[in-house]
């Protein structure tokens, strides 16, 4: 089920948000905490026909009200008088509200600073606490910190167990505790309504990930970043498992300690790995081949030992070898990459394998010269990349910006004939897109190389074609 959570602070609005969230929600968490004025509960939980959790959260757990304690149990007391079927007490109140009529009492522990550790102490003293269903909170800031969490949801346990995980893993711990058949999940009826930071929205989990059809025969693909490749990445997927009625689902991920990935992957049955470009980690220790050639890894799969695969520079080399005509594009010409990441440093080795007379440039002259050591490249100072001569100009580090400050990059470089290639708000244009086209340089579109990256990856992940109609919808979305 998804429990929409609504936290109105106008009594004259709530009405609107529990109706409008009723529509989506399998249950609704009414948040007390956020009103400005004490609301009649017993009017609001007349006026929908789906179960109603009641909660009201102290700062110390997250929650807005600003009132004294006595305030807060006055308001729950009040409110379970009002028939909800679900209320919820921290541990700190529990003994003092007495249970009333049908209503379940879930009883929650929150901790917003670190994951809990005596996770079966909480779970006793819960039981003592006379809990219908437990609820444990805590942060979620990749997959190490949601691990125990997700450990306590998806364990045999004699009082069911919900949970809810704070900051970027939230999404990630909310897909996994739904195919490990938690009671319920907490959803946002929309952006700017969130309980707690992280909490994903009920048309995200619906509409990008399919939420209804996950269950525990699901498949998930694991897809590694934080940027727009990754979010764009998982909506095209998700797009096309289910125009094809595949159980797969695609599982946003924030790894943690990578001496631990492998292992948990085992766990959740995940043999896939998608990893945006723009990723600063490195995968290559896990993989028995090492990443292959250039080392540099955007995708991963498991078949006696996780093997890593380049698909962004297949696809950038076949859109460039269809704007120029010529498979031999790259060889001789003066090519400058700029910038000192792990892309950076890929970019460099792929134009070296071109034969390609590559130097490497950075805002910081030692970082720099030290990339370009590594990559076995000339190392061209940041003082001097406007007195150079450059028919390839790739753009391959998010930190590099375009403008005439210091340490930005001046667009005067961008020649006109000369190559563009964009990676640095990958896959969308940045501001040297408009600059590149108006000197009359070729500008290789990152839209179109993802769109061919994405079909690449997809046919390696299935060995089937990826659907143009979920291309166009993910991009749309």
């Amino acid at each position: 089920m998804i429990c929409i959570s609504v936290t109105p602070s106008s009594r004259t609005l709530a009405p609107a948000d529990l109706l409008n969230a009723s529509r989506k929600a399998d249950m609704i968490e009414l948040c007390l905490d956020n009103f400005v004025k004490t609301p009649d509960v017993g009017d609001l939980v007349k006026m929908i026909d789906k179960p109603i959790l009641i909660s009201c959260r102290p700062e110390k757990d997250g929650g807005q009200f600003k009132g004294s304690e006595e305030d807060r149990l006055n308001l729950i007391r009040q409110a379970i008088v009002a028939g909800p079927q679900y209320v919820e007490l921290d541990l700190a109140i529990a003994d003092k509200v007495p249970r009333f009529g049908d209503t379940k009492r879930v009883i929650s522990y929150t901790s917003l600073n670190r994951p809990i550790n005596n996770i079966d102490d909480i779970f006793e003293r819960c039981w003592k606490a006379k809990a219908d269903v437990v609820k444990v909170t805590w942060p979620t800031d990749d997959l190490d910190a949601a691990w125990p969490l997700l450990a306590a949801v998806s364990k045999a346990r004699e009082l069911p167990v919900v949970g809810q995980g704070i900051g970027p893993s939230g999404l990630t711990f909310s897909l996994l505790a739904r195919r490990y058949g938690s009671p319920w999940i907490y959803a946002a009826l929309e952006r700017g309504m969130e309980a707690f930071d992280g909490e994903p929205t009920v048309w995200q989990l619906q509409e990008e990930y399919g939420f209804d059809d996950i269950g525990k025969g699901t498949r998930f693909i694991g897809v590694i970043g934080l940027g727009a490749a990754e979010n764009t990445t998982v909506r095209v997927f998700n797009a096309a498992f289910q125009a094809m009625q595949k159980k797969i689902r695609c599982l946003p991920l924030i790894p943690g300690s990578l001496d631990r990935l492998k292992k948990r992957l085992g766990v959740m049955k995940i043999n896939a790995l998608v990893v945006d470009p723009n990723w600063s980690g490195d995968l290559n220790a896990m993989c028995v081949n090492g990443g292959e050639g250039s080392r540099f890894i955007d995708l991963m799969m498991e078949g006696s030992g996780w093997k890593g695969k380049t698909t962004l520079f297949q696809a950038l080399e076949s859109v460039v070898n269809e704007h120029k005509g010529d498979e031999r594009w790259a060889a001789g010409r003066a090519t400058t990459v700029f910038g000192t990441s792990p892309l950076a440093l890929a970019a460099t080795r792929w134009m070296s394998e071109h034969q390609a007379a590559v130097s490497l440039a950075a805002p910081s002259d030692n970082r720099g010269m030290s990339v370009a050591k590594q990559a076995g490249v000339r190392h061209l100072q940041w003082a001097a990349i406007h007195a150079s001569a450059t028919d390839v100009v790739i753009l391959a580090d998010d930190s590099i910006q375009c403008g005439t400050a210091r340490g930005e990059l001046n667009p005067s470089l961008i020649r006109e004939h000369s190559l563009v290639i964009d990676l640095t708000q990958y896959p969308g244009e940045s501001a040297f897109a408009e600059e590149a086209r108006a000197r009359g340089a070729t500008y290789i579109s990152p839209a179109a190389v993802f769109a061919t990256q994405l079909q690449r990856q997809f046919k390696a992940l299935t060995n089937l074609d990826l659907p143009p109609d979920a291309i166009a919808k993910g991009l749309l979305d």
